[in-house]
């Protein structure tokens, strides 16, 4: 499955590069390319890159309403050749520049749904609850249903599948009647190994895909083997798993890593905040993905909105990155949680920092950075945090490393320390985050910097505190903030100051 390291002295952080509300100008991919050089001075070593097909809303579609899997703006679909990002040619050439930027690339996969049908058909089905998917609510019955996909524009280039209402489960739209409900089909019927929410979660949105039917799976197999010859991508990012049978996964990702005999990092969004199911899954599909810590991610939620009354000690509690963490991609925010959006949780600004400092300065789990909050959101107002952000990576990168000391003994402050090592010369921290009034910490940072002088990386605190001769020292944070001491005589303290 793979750790996200580039290599095992290198603090491996992933950047999501996309947000909601990018412009539809087509340029994204373009830029990417531009700013690929950038990204990789301060630490990141992977990106998260969007959706890259054709979705239903043309240049509107922001990847995740699947259409073409094999139109990576190339063809001349839904009102336009290239997507909301570019075109196929400026995509690779954006992966090219990532990896010459010594930058993995992972590629966003949504297998639970298409839509956008070229034509609909006649399908025997029947409603279901929408809150307990189990129980029908109708009888038997004909309904009309968009589940024709030729791909008129791309007349058969790659693929020759097509697909038909046999390979889906279910619909959400009766074109006849023009009714809207949950229509399970007769020939399939919703795949079982899936999240019981609303008894049985396989149907999210769409024509939903049937991965009990053997023709599906093998054709996501043969396209998985396409995308990656075809692009290069160093892994994936797997879209709304919950919905999705938990054994097609392991099997893919098993025979698409024997085939090309590449790592293929591979992270899923199961979106439960439940730790315990979490861990449920990650047996279930043998280890082979990692998933996104939804419950870190609630922590810092609550956090935020609790006016400073929030216990810093119950941080990690129940967290993903606390119980496996070798599977656990830890992260402050994405697209699906910006204002606006389905899932929206939005980590307020002055949380931010304090966020960040705990995924990536913890040696535990895979870090993701959001590119909303790494460039911001204009539209929105965010502002871009790309400024702490950068001093946060490059002491992620220079100084993460070494024995790791835990303070979670005090309900507004959250401290911990590493030691350094020898592999990397000026390694070491001490880093205090505080949702309250500030104060201070006494914590070990090892004997090896007994004499040495430690200042805030991020500038908070003017200080100059010397380590004592027993590894020990006073640590200072300002209220609602965030402290990172590292070594005053290093090349990173010279280098956050820029």
């Amino acid at each position: 499955m793979g750790t996200g390291r580039k290599n095992a002295d290198t603090n491996g952080t992933m950047m999501q590069y996309f947000e909601w509300y990018l412009h539809n100008d087509g340029n994204f991919w373009k830029q990417a390319a531009e700013q690929a050089a950038s990204i990789s001075r301060v630490g990141i070593t992977a990106v998260w890159l969007p959706p890259a097909y054709k979705g239903q809303a043309g240049i509107n579609d922001v990847g995740y309403g699947a259409y073409d899997l094999y139109d990576l703006g190339e063809f001349d679909q839904k009102g336009t050749v290239r997507t909301k990002y570019g075109t196929k040619d400026e995509y690779l050439a954006a992966i090219r520049a990532f990896h010459r930027a010594s930058i993995d690339v992972y590629a966003d996969m949504v297998f639970n749904h298409k839509m956008g049908a070229d034509y609909p058909e006649m399908v025997d089905a029947y409603e279901v609850d929408p809150a307990n998917r189990n129980r029908a609510e109708s009888g038997d019955m004909k309904i009309e249903a968009w589940t024709g996909f030729n791909f008129p524009g791309r007349k058969d280039k790659y693929s020759d599948f097509h697909w038909d209402h046999t390979c889906f489960d279910g619909v959400d739209y009766d074109q006849r009647t023009k009714h809207s409900a949950i229509y399970e089909f007769e020939n399939t019927h919703f795949d079982q190994d899936v999240d019981r929410e609303n008894g049985n979660y396989d149907y999210l949105m769409g024509a939903d895909l049937a991965f009990t039917v053997p023709k599906v799976r093998e054709e996501l197999y043969r396209y998985g083997l396409w995308y990656l010859k075809t692009t290069d991508v160093d892994g994936f990012r797997l879209d709304a798993i919950k919905h999705i049978s938990s054994d097609f996964f392991g099997e893919w990702l098993g025979k698409l890593r024997r085939e090309t005999g590449k790592e293929l990092f591979t992270v899923g969004e199961y979106w439960q905040a439940d730790l315990q199911t979490l861990a449920a899954y990650i047996d279930k599909v043998g280890g082979c993905m990692s998933l996104f810590d939804v419950p870190l991610h609630m922590h810092f939620f609550q956090a935020c909105h609790s006016n400073g009354n929030y216990d810093m000690r119950q941080m990690f509690n129940g967290t993903l990155v606390q119980k496996d963490p070798t599977h656990a991609v830890t992260f402050v925010a994405n697209h699906d949680t910006q204002k606006g959006q389905a899932l929206q949780t939005v980590i307020e600004n002055w949380f931010k920092p304090l966020a960040y400092a705990m995924i990536l300065l913890r040696p535990q789990g895979y870090p993701c950075v959001f590119y909303g909050d790494y460039y911001g959101v204009a539209c929105q107002g965010v502002p871009p945090f790309r400024n702490v952000i950068d001093k946060l990576l490059l002491v992620r990168r220079d100084c993460v490393y070494g024995a790791f000391h835990d303070y979670a003994d005090h309900p507004d402050i959250l401290g911990w320390t590493l030691e350094g090592d020898d592999r990397h010369p000026g390694s070491g921290c001490a880093v205090l985050v505080d949702d309250g009034p500030g104060g201070e910490k006494c914590m070990y940072v090892g004997r090896n910097h007994a004499g040495e002088i430690f200042v805030d990386a991020l500038g908070g605190r003017q200080e100059q505190i010397r380590i004592g001769d027993d590894g020990q020292a006073v640590f200072p944070v300002s209220g609602g903030n965030v402290s990172v001491w590292i070594r005053k005589d290093t090349s990173t303290a010279e280098a956050v100051k820029e």
